[in-house]
């Protein structure tokens, strides 16, 4: 008998993307799967629909931006040009199932779904995903909130990355949401051992304005000659500028190096052979303050000790399993505190913390999720 047929939504490129890789190798255990979005076939896909990457996700051609400041979204829905393309793409192809990740694929999915379920996953908190910056709150931020209201209502299965914000969407738009995190598969490692008047800083992640990479960066140079700082950075599209504003920035002194990014399987063995995973993130949006990000699960499975900047979440997931240390603020004053207050001690515990998180904070919990999910929204469809 066939299997049930999956259409899986992303307007990422999938092979980067490791909240939809994992998603689709739990999508892949139970049926056949085509994905549509940026960049070349994920593993193992029945079928892949390559959207161009010039095209953006949003309406932001002259027509759709019109649109936008008239508030008409019933009118401009579809006007985002790898929105169109993907309709073209798609065709008359028949799915049992479409998967709509983050709410800007919410409209495609139910166009395209024909009646199918549709599984929304949400990600993050989808009205407030970049408002700080002036253009997207004024004419995205409420779009995506009249997306939300308008279609996850009709959506049979909505999930975020957790708790805090899954109460968001019950709150704002009445619905429930399944808590799926950005878990990583658990890794067979071992903490490394501390290397005497050593103390080896490591970030992972996209070379995003905002991010506060400079900080880390700004951060290690106050600090003693013991600190080094090493970062696996992701050139982000359109933030050329940032990133090799970074890169000069690092190269004013031989104790921070700038890396090539590294493939996310590939991510917790390289991180394995440092000591700390920092992380700074100014509170600009509810996604900041309720942040989980992948390389929290990163640096826990890479059994590193943590120094987060301080948001609900990760907090107390640092405090739960003693971790690491949470700096009180965003700025380079707090986060120098806070490495300077660490002993080579405090840090080789922590590893060794991380190391028994380790077989607790993993994606089994979350497969079991999307499993229970997948099961439901799939019942009566043969295979």
């Amino acid at each position: 008998m066939s299997r049930p047929r999956i259409l899986c939504i992303s307007f990422s490129h999938f092979t980067a993307d490791s909240r939809v890789l994992r998603q689709l190798k739990v999508l892949e255990r139970v049926g056949s799967v085509t994905t549509i979005g940026y960049g070349e076939a994920p593993p193992r896909v029945a079928e892949h629909l390559e959207i161009d990457a010039a095209l953006p996700s949003l309406p932001q051609t002259l027509g759709g931006v019109a649109k936008l400041t008239a508030r008409a979204y019933r009118a401009v829905e579809f006007d985002a040009p790898a929105v169109a393309r993907a309709i073209e793409l798609l065709g008359d192809r028949r799915f049992d199932l479409v998967v709509a990740n983050e709410a800007r694929a919410l409209p495609l999915a139910h166009r395209v779904a024909a009646g199918a379920p549709v599984w929304g996953d949400m990600h993050e908190w989808a009205p407030q995903e970049r408002t700080h910056v002036l253009s997207w709150r004024l004419l995205v931020a409420p779009f995506m909130t009249w997306v939300c209201r308008e279609y996850l209502p009709r959506t049979k299965a909505v999930s975020t990355i957790n708790e805090s914000i899954a109460r968001l969407y019950e709150r704002e738009f009445g619905v429930r949401c399944d808590v799926v995190r950005n878990a990583i598969d658990e890794q067979h490692l071992e903490p490394t051992p501390m290397l005497p008047g050593r103390i080896r800083l490591v970030h992972s992640g996209g070379a995003v304005p905002g991010r506060s990479i400079e900080t880390l960066i700004d951060a290690t140079k106050r600090l003693d000659d013991r600190f080094t700082l090493d970062l696996f950075l992701v050139k982000a599209r359109g933030a050329d500028a940032y990133w090799q504003s970074l890169v000069d920035r690092a190269a004013e002194t031989e104790r921070v190096r700038v890396h090539p990014p590294v493939a996310p399987a590939d991510l917790p063995r390289t991180l394995n052979g440092y000591d700390v995973g920092v992380f700074v993130l100014p509170p600009r949006t509810m996604n900041h303050r309720l942040m989980l990000p992948n390389k929290f699960f990163d640096f826990v499975q890479a059994r590193l000790a943590l120094v987060f900047s301080t948001a609900i979440e990760t907090d107390a997931l640092i405090e739960r399993f003693d971790l690491g240390a949470v700096s009180p603020g965003f700025g380079v004053d707090e986060l120098v505190g806070t490495l300077n207050g660490l002993a080579e001690a405090d840090i080789a515990r922590y590893k060794q913390n991380a190391d028994d998180a380790a077989s607790v904070l993993t994606s089994a919990e979350d497969e079991r999720v999307e499993l229970s999910i997948l099961e439901r929204l799939l019942a009566g469809v043969s295979g």
